[in-house]
């Protein structure tokens, strides 16, 4: 399971809130919609990782 570095999330929040300020909507609505990919990207792989998992024969 991928770790999400919540530091680095909040960075990149701020980011998108320090353009927002600017007035800069376009901008800011595309640096969430990249982070909102890349966030969804990390659950998929997730998924992934976990439904490759060999199962339990209980799971079966």
């Amino acid at each position: 399971m991928s770790d999400i570095d919540a530091q680095r999330l909040a960075e990149r929040i701020d980011t998108v809130l320090d353009i927002l300020v600017a007035g800069d909507y376009h901008s800011a609505i595309h640096n969430l919609e990249i982070l909102k990919a890349e966030l969804l990207d990390m659950v998929k792989e997730d998924a992934t990782s976990v439904s490759n998992k060999p199962k339990a024969p209980w799971e079966i």
